[in-house]
């Protein structure tokens, strides 16, 4: 099958705008229906329909690209994908990990009553394992 502009135009063009609402509402905390489902999937189309568009004309991106501000515009933004990916203030741990931190901050009496165990028991219970 061979791409040409009055395929990937609108394919491109129709793509971008999906993408660009189902974002704004997914920015407002919007997330009815199948909007988080429909930005993340039907994005990959996007990105077919932008990887034509590209091949398509080519030349002309070429040369945005290698002018001095086509590379300043695009290099903020390689800029900015990279200072996206640096971990950002609080680190909190992983979901799996809150019931382990509620459970180790539980008095050991409680525990023990849980384990149906003497407090005495569960202690020797846990030192044998280097949990001290």
């Amino acid at each position: 099958m061979r791409f040409n502009r009055e395929l990937v135009t609108p394919l491109t063009a129709g793509t971008f705008l999906l993408s660009a609402a189902t974002g704004l509402l997914l920015f407002f905390h919007v997330n009815a229906g199948a909007i988080k489902f429909v930005h993340e999937w039907l994005s990959w189309i996007f990105l077919l329909g932008v990887g034509c568009h590209v091949a398509l004309n080519f030349s002309v991106f070429k040369r945005y690209l290698l002018s001095k501000k086509g590379m300043v515009i695009v290099g903020l933004f390689v800029a900015m994908l990279a200072v996206s990916t640096l971990p950002v203030g609080k680190k909190e741990d992983p979901p799996f990990l809150l019931p382990i931190r509620a459970i180790s901050q539980v008095p050991l009496t409680t525990l023990a009553q849980v384990a149906q165990t003497s407090s005495h028991d569960l202690m020797s219970r846990l030192s044998a394992v280097g949990l001290h």
